[in-house]
This record gives structure tokens, C-alpha cells and sequence, in this order.
């Protein structure tokens, strides 16, 4: 078993405006920026750069006069972060060195680097920003249509807990789309362990990374979004090639391949459940407790499981799954949560 931390980095990573509440909610914003969004072809000798103020640069398409780029024009562009190291990338020249150049300087240096013959070059706009710029080869997927894949075949499934950032698992910025989805009521039994199906899901619609899935059974995941003790991962990725528009069949089929298994798993889960719901442990807290300690379960810990079993009435093996879960979540640090809710899981496999 493994602990995946994708989930995590994204948490600490995202500002409040690149976070959303529901897969609709990010969905609809997707939406929005392919609609906004608009691809041109341009020969690389009509692409030039002219200074905006001493230290910022606009990209242009074709000779825009200096003095008329302060107003917007549909053949003027600001550059973010991500199109302008593109830029560089393209001209072969350092992004750190031309970032210390004033804008003159700079607007003479891609000038003089920047390739004036090959095969027209793709801008990625909305309204005044250059999103991206790619060669001829690069294909584009857009995050809509990722997610609108997503939310058809995973209906069940859900962001995990907000993170202690805020953060939510479902995130979109002009870079990239990152969603973290889990199904809280799927849990199965794996090696006499419970386990729970999650996924995460990714793509870019400027080059900025792959689009890929990643899906797991887990044991537990933390509000620093850490999936903990996870198994059976499955990775799958591809590049913003030709043929990248076949990513989503495959990542529909590796979806379809974890809900499948999620429900056959699930049904003899519930049969597990049932059995535990019927079977005792002993007739009295002394003996349970002694049983409880054959489970390599502390003494301190089976008395407070036995406590909080008692409003069910009976120490059957589900009142004491379910006092030890409620223990655990109650518990401060991950590490003793994560070992709660494994001795918990143990004393399910008695009954399995």
C-alpha cells in the first residue's frame, strides 16, 4: 500500500479563485472559458513583441503601433506567466535573463530569435490574454470535455472533506483542471481490510501538463487531502498529441473498469456489514475486552470502544467497528487515526 499525495500539492497550491464547491460548479466554469476562449493560426513572421511600459511586453500579430497598444485590440495580447515562458522556450532564449531586460531590450531580443519561417503557430486567447502558444503539432482537450466525461460515468462519487485550506479537491486556473473525487459509501473488503474507491482526474488545456487519471481503493484521506494507505492504483496518461481525443475513451473505460469493481465489491461488503450487525463478541465487557486485546487493540482503547457501544445495546462486532471509527475521527493525529480505523477494519474480517 501506498500514500498518494497529488491531492495534497494541489491543496497548497491553489488560490481561492481556482477553487470550486461541486463538479457542476467547475463544470460551468470550464464551459465558460472554451466559450471565451478562441484558437488563430498565425505565420511565425507575423508574430512580434512591443513594450507596453518599461517592463512589460504584449505580444502582437503583425507591426502594432507602440503608442495604440495601451487600448484593446483583437491583434494584441498580455501574456501570462505560462505564455510568455512559452514565448521564451520558442525564441531559445532564457526567461530569467529576459525578465531583467527592459521591455525594448527585450522586444529586440525576440526579434532577433524568435523563427520567422515553419509551419503557422496555434494562439490559445481569451479576449486580451494569450493563454498559449503552440507549434503545429500540439492538439488541444478541453477541461469541459474531461469533465462533462466525468460527472456522465462517476455520478456517484464526491469531493472528499474541505481540505484545512479551503481547498476542495476540484480546482481549475489558467494553467490546468485538477478533481479529486471519492465514493464515501463504497466501501469494500480487500484482504480483510475496508477499503473505499476513489479517483483523480487532470488535464490542460495549454500544455501545461498531460491529461490522466489516477484510480485507488483507500483507507482513509486527511484533511491535508494525504490518501493514506491506498491500493490497486491504476495509472493512465497521455500528451496533448494528434490523437489525444482518444484519452477519454480510455479514461471512461478505466473509470467503468473501478465502478464495476466498486459494486461487486460493495454487495459482499453489505453481506459483511449484516453479519457483523448479528454477531457478538462476548456476553459481557470483560470478556469482549479480552478479545479485543487478542486484536492487538490497546486497553485503554477497548474501553472506550466498549462505552461507546453500548447504545447499540450489544457488543456485536459492528457496535465495536463503528465505537473504534468514531474514536478515530475524534483523534488528533493522522498517524493514530490511521491505526484506529485499521483495527477496525480487523475485527470485520472476523466475520468475513
Amino acid at each position: 500500500m501506498q500514500n498518494l499525495t497529488h491531492a495534497h500539492r494541489e491543496l497548497f497550491q491553489r488560490s481561492p479563485d481556482e477553487t470550486f464547491s461541486s463538479l457542476a460548479a467547475l463544470h460551468e466554469h470550464c464551459l465558460a472559458q472554451r466559450t471565451a476562449s478562441h484558437e488563430d493560426w498565425v505565420p511565425p513572421n507575423r508574430l512580434t513583441t512591443r513594450p507596453l511600459t518599461t517592463d512589460q511586453l504584449l505580444l502582437a500579430k503583425g507591426n502594432v503601433e507602440v503608442e495604440k497598444v495601451d487600448q484593446w485590440r483583437p491583434d494584441v495580447f498580455h501574456m501570462n506567466d505560462w505564455s510568455f515562458s512559452q514565448l521564451c522556450r520558442l525564441a531559445g532564449v532564457s526567461k530569467d535573463t529576459v525578465n531583467q531586460l527592459t521591455s525594448d531590450t527585450a522586444c529586440r531580443v525576440f526579434g532577433e530569435m524568435l523563427p520567422r519561417t515553419g509551419k503557422p503557430l496555434q494562439l490559445f486567447t481569451e479576449g486580451d490574454r494569450l493563454r498559449s502558444i503552440h507549434a503545429a503539432s500540439y492538439t488541444r482537450l478541453h477541461n469541459a470535455e474531461v469533465i462533462s466525461m466525468v460527472r456522465e460515468f462517476a455520478v456517484d462519487f464526491q469531493p472528499p472533506q474541505t481540505g484545512v485550506e479551503g481547498g476542495t479537491g476540484l480546482y481549475a486556473g489558467e494553467q490546468d483542471m485538477f478533481c479529486f473525487l471519492i465514493d464515501p459509501t463504497g466501501w469494500a473488503e480487500i484482504n480483510g481490510e475496508a477499503f473505499a474507491p476513489g479517483f483523480f482526474v487532470w488535464n490542460s488545456e495549454v500544455g501545461r501538463r498531460t491529461v490522466g487519471i489516477s484510480t485507488f481503493w483507500f483507507q482513509a484521506v486527511c484533511q491535508n487531502h494525504i490518501v493514506w494507505d491506498a491500493t490497486e492504483v491504476v495509472e493512465f496518461t497521455r500528451k496533448h498529441t494528434a490523437r489525444v481525443g482518444e484519452a477519454l475513451a480510455d479514461i471512461r473505460r478505466i473509470l467503468l473498469e473501478l465502478v464495476e469493481k466498486r459494486d461487486a465489491r460493495r454487495d459482499g461488503f453489505v453481506q459483511v456489514v449484516r453479519k457483523a450487525m448479528d454477531t457478538t463478541l462476548g456476553s459481557d465487557a470483560e470478556e469482549v475486552e479480552k478479545l479485543l486485546g487478542k486484536q492487538g487493540i490497546t486497553r485503554d482503547l477497548a474501553k472506550r470502544a466498549l462505552e461507546v457501544a453500548k447504545e447499540h445495546g450489544r457488543f456485536t462486532v459492528f457496535a465495536l467497528v463503528d465505537a473504534l471509527t468514531r474514536i478515530a475521527q475524534e483523534t488528533k493525529y493522522v498517524g493514530d487515526r490511521n491505526e484506529a480505523d485499521q483495527k477496525a477494519a480487523r475485527l470485520l474480517a472476523l466475520v468475513a
